[in-house]
């Protein structure tokens, strides 16, 4: 399903852990890296199709994970010429996405990339929080910075602050 201007509705999936990692997969056969994404199918809700594409291809569910945000407006991102399917009718030249960050509230071993009969990724790792907008290809780099700078104040709040050791002094303010 393509818009009208040409681009294909889309969900992109952020998930972190308690650290404030997030999860970086490898596409299948490849050396590129990027988060899980897929369309959005006729009738679906964009929630709808993140939860689809989640289970298709990382093998979570819904109760593996908890939605921390979703970001306020659709992302664009154009295709470069290369890629352009021309021949296809109507003619995509990009995705618009509705984002989603995830909290994997269950274990990591959940994680399967092989639930599909055509996987789209061979390998994931945990990765500092901005890393992957550095690393994503160059087109879809853009996206990335807007969705990590829309996610990141949620994922600060999630993580785990190291327990204050027991014969610590408490602070106190000078008077005088």
């Amino acid at each position: 399903m393509i818009d009208d201007d040409g681009y294909r509705p889309n969900v992109g999936i952020v998930i972190c852990n308690r650290q404030g990692q997030v999860m970086w997969a490898r596409r299948f056969g490849q050396h590129s890296w990027q988060f899980p994404q897929g369309g959005i199918n006729p009738g679906e809700t964009p929630e709808q199709a993140m939860y689809r594409e989640l289970f298709e291809e990382v093998g979570l569910s819904r109760k593996d994970v908890r939605i921390l945000a979703s970001t306020r407006n659709w992302l664009r991102y154009k295709l470069p010429k290369r890629l352009v399917r021309w021949d296809t009718k109507p003619v995509c030249i990009g995705q618009k996405q509705k984002w989603f960050l995830l909290q994997l509230i269950g274990n990591d071993t959940e994680i399967n990339m092989q639930t599909s009969s055509t996987p789209e990724f061979d390998g994931w790792r945990w990765v500092s929080y901005w890393y992957p907008v550095r690393q994503v290809v160059s087109f879809k780099r853009d996206v990335y910075r807007r969705v990590m700078k829309e996610f990141a104040s949620a994922v600060l709040s999630l993580q785990e602050t190291p327990p204050k050791p027991q014969n610590a002094p408490a602070w106190r303010r000078k008077r005088g």
